[in-house]
């Protein structure tokens, strides 16, 4: 029986917004998933993989764990043996690697990731790439491509924590930021994977506003007022959505993460929450926060899929303090991205 064509194309239309209203949910997981921090998610052909902040386990930085099910997880590698030599030349502080960021642009993979030190904006943001994800491939290696910007102590914002996206003409934009005044964005020039030299501009996305009496900031750190950071941007339909990361990580069973979200029709903002308040003056909408199983969810990447989309964060264990992988589907209804936190798993 032939399908009219208008009569293919509204079923087509109708599965797709079934499959992209149905409520969020939780994955179960499995295997090497506990101490994931700051996952990114990558995907190649059939196969899922996760890099995570810092040392791995068997050393090396930024360990990768692998699955073809999204439930089942093991470590599969890290990216680098050692910290590259460069910086450990720049930040002689730097023990570990922080917030990868995998996108593929320009026919490659391209690693971003950040060196700092905690709670200083001495930081830089730098850039490894590979042709592909799959290390049973001959062509697989990761080529560390050096430094894309950095900030300093005279600086009003903090190189860390980088996300790509790439707008509607696939030009990459690079968001960044933690504390101090807030959520920043770079345009890339897509050839080099470095800043774009046609367009200098520090764009301003989103910050925290001084409340009145605050409380002081602690020696050496700034102020918990200013927790913002975590920046990830996807496109869909026609907005893009700018989720980030509020309040304190890596603090154990005191984490107080929260993931927040925000939309604008140009990748450069101004992006406004729900209720229409610009996130550069304190606004986002609530997305996902704490339970009794696990606290803090924040550190946030997407993956979008033909099949539904992907929110991966960390939170922490509500017993042991400790961080691991979390995945929720996402369900966009009305214009808005839902997504859930689990309530079982640990971390040991």
């Amino acid at each position: 029986m032939r399908v009219l064509p208008w009569i293919a194309a509204s079923i087509a239309a109708l599965i797709t917004l079934t499959a992209y209203s149905q409520e969020p949910k939780a994955f179960v997981l499995s295997g090497d998933y506990a101490g994931t921090h700051d996952p990114s998610i990558g995907r190649e052909g059939g196969n899922y993989y996760v890099f995570a902040t810092g040392r791995a386990s068997g050393g090396g930085q930024f360990a990768i764990c692998c699955s073809n099910n999204l439930t089942e997880w093991k470590l599969c590698g890290h990216v680098f043996d050692s910290i590259p030599e460069w910086i450990h030349t720049t930040s002689p502080g730097t023990r570990e690697l922080w917030a990868p960021d995998v996108s593929f642009f320009h026919g490659k993979y391209h690693l971003y990731y950040a060196y700092s030190l905690f709670g200083k904006n001495l930081s830089g943001i730098a850039l490894a790439t590979n042709e592909t994800l799959d290390q049973a491939n001959p062509k697989y290696h990761w080529q560390d491509e050096g430094l894309v910007l950095q900030s300093t102590a005279s600086d009003d914002f903090n190189a860390i924590d980088p996300n790509i996206v790439l707008d509607e003409k696939s030009q990459p934009w690079l968001s960044f930021g933690s504390f101090w005044s807030g959520i920043k964005m770079r345009r890339i020039d897509a050839a080099t994977g470095k800043l774009a030299a046609e367009d200098p501009k520090l764009y301003s996305l989103a910050s925290r506003l001084r409340p009145e009496n605050p409380t002081p900031a602690k020696p050496g750190l700034p102020a918990d007022w200013q927790a913002i950071e975590a920046p990830f941007i996807v496109r869909h339909g026609e907005f893009y959505y700018l989720f980030v990361s509020f309040d304190l990580c890596c603090r154990g069973t005191h984490s107080t993460y929260r993931t927040m979200i925000g939309r604008s029709h140009r990748v450069t903002g101004p992006y406004v929450d729900r209720e229409g308040k610009e996130l550069l003056k304190s606004g986002g909408s609530e997305l996902l926060t704490a339970n009794s199983r696990w606290l803090g969810p924040g550190g946030e990447s997407v993956l979008q899929r033909s099949e539904g989309d992907l929110i991966v964060f960390h939170a922490y264990d509500a017993s042991t303090g400790k961080p691991a992988l979390q995945i929720s589907t996402i369900a966009w209804k009305d214009g808005w991205p839902e997504a859930v936190l689990g309530t079982v798993g640990e971390a040991k």
